[in-house]
């Protein structure tokens, strides 16, 4: 399944749709900022706590909106399931991917990542605008792949089978192991998760779609076996679900709640150091 697409040399007149998720988790007023100065033309902006995230919701630091307030979202974006969609960050970033993830969610079939960010589409040529885009609304009906979503229940259940499939951290290694946490209250990851860190799969400001760190990602899965991938809040772990579909792992959940949901009620038992493939849990 082709999930990024440049856009380098495509036609800027072909009907589609393009959604601005740019964001900064140092300064989340700065999406919205960059959007009111200049976006791609037609672009409608997703904001990662406004519009991708129930702040107001229990379930970790990014909680996943309910269907009800998704289907809000897609039609007051004017989507409609078979529409080309074309989704831009700064580039190499996690927000374009965690965009495109719960459009994945809501079964819209024609949905991209730009490996192109915004100043490299705007150099390509595609013209901007300014001001706030209001598209005519849609009726749109989801359809819901909950296939592609993990609970806290499924990821206790998974280690609890003790390394029967792949569960995936995206963090940082030093996050992974324990070794320094500047957000989760509790240092460490889930029982017999393993590490491969999300930012491994960029280089200069986008995804790299072949290459030494998409094989290893690649080395670790197998297509017959369930990988589930989770990070922080549930927004790095986006770009690892992007690229194993890329890659043709077609049974792939994404943790939404992620580790900040797992150590949430103070219950559940977490790891710390590197993965010991023989460890017993």
């Amino acid at each position: 399944m082709n999930v990024f697409k440049s856009m380098v040399g495509q036609n800027s007149d072909q009907p589609r749709k393009w959604i601005d998720a740019r964001f900064s988790l140092q300064d989340p007023g700065m999406g919205v900022n960059l959007y009111s100065q200049s976006h791609i033309q037609h672009a409608i902006h997703w904001d990662l706590e406004n519009d991708l995230s129930d702040m107001q919701k229990s379930g970790g630091r990014h909680p996943l909106p309910d269907h009800e307030t998704l289907t809000e979202l897609y039609r007051k974006s004017g989507l409609h399931l078979e529409d080309e969609i074309i989704i831009y960050d700064n580039g190499g970033e996690p927000f374009a991917a965690r965009a495109w993830w719960m459009l994945q969610y809501g079964g819209f079939k024609n949905v991209y990542i730009s490996l192109e960010g915004y100043k490299e589409l705007v150099e390509s040529g595609f013209p901007t605008d300014a001001g706030v885009v209001t598209p005519e609304r849609s009726t749109v009906e989801p359809e819901w792949n909950e296939s592609i979503l993990a609970s806290k229940e499924d990821v206790k259940n998974l280690v609890q089978a003790n390394g029967e499939n792949l569960l995936l951290d995206a963090r940082a290694a030093a996050r992974y192991r324990g070794e320094h946490e500047p957000l989760d209250a509790i240092a460490g990851h889930i029982p017999g998760a393993q590490n491969f860190d999300w930012a491994q799969l960029t280089k200069n400001g986008r995804f790299e779609t072949s290459g030494e760190a998409v094989n290893g990602l690649e080395k670790m899965a197998n297509h017959e076996q369930a990988i589930t991938v989770y990070c922080g809040s549930g927004v790095t772990a986006a770009p690892l679900y992007a690229m194993l579909t890329e890659k043709g792992y077609s049974n792939v959940r994404l943790y939404a709640g992620s580790y900040s949901d797992w150590i949430s009620g103070g219950d559940l038992a977490v790891e710390t150091g590197a993965f010991k493939k023989d460890d017993s849990l």
